[in-house]
């Protein structure tokens, strides 16, 4: 793995980890409660949905996970999933996100990195790509920890890899 790959792992890993703290310490009596809009275990699911989605090369092969996604496209599509998910579930879609992560900045090199997003929206470089989807988790990971924050429930700072 090239050191740029091996450093976009570790901060993948980390931001993970901490959204992995928030959905790990938000109370089941606060688990509907709003991020602004949307419930918090929403705003947990579409920060790991599109974690998912643009780890893969393109959004023409990203292919829904019938655990992850009941609903089909619709649980992406659709302003809520079809179904309601628990604290469980989303923290094993982040242990699948997290693998998925493993996977792919394996297998990136300077070529692909260095090429396009495979995302038409998004014109810009793999590894640009990866550093959007980075800022994507931090900034949902920030709005729960701020809420739980608020809740007088701390969360731990993860500064490198997974639980590191």
């Amino acid at each position: 793995m090239n050191s740029i790959a091996r450093a976009l792992l570790g901060q993948f890993e980390a931001s993970l980890t901490m959204l992995a703290n928030c959905i790990a310490a938000c109370p089941e009596d606060r688990w509907d409660l709003p991020i602004a809009k949307y419930p918090f275990w929403v705003v947990a699911y579409h920060t790991l949905y599109c974690t998912d989605g643009y780890l893969i090369a393109s959004e023409q092969d990203w292919k829904p996970h019938p655990k992850f996604h009941p609903g089909g496209r619709a649980d992406i599509d659709a302003e809520y999933p079809t179904k309601r998910f628990t604290a469980p579930t989303l923290l094993e879609y982040v242990d699948f996100c997290r693998q998925r992560a493993i996977e792919v900045l394996g297998a990136e090199t300077a070529e692909s990195l260095a090429g396009p997003s495979g995302f038409a929206r998004l014109a810009f470089s793999r590894a640009e790509l990866h550093m959007y989807s980075l800022r994507h988790i931090q900034h949902h990971t920030g709005q729960l920890g701020a809420f739980l924050g608020r809740e007088k429930i701390a969360t731990p700072w993860a500064k490198s890899g997974w639980g590191r």
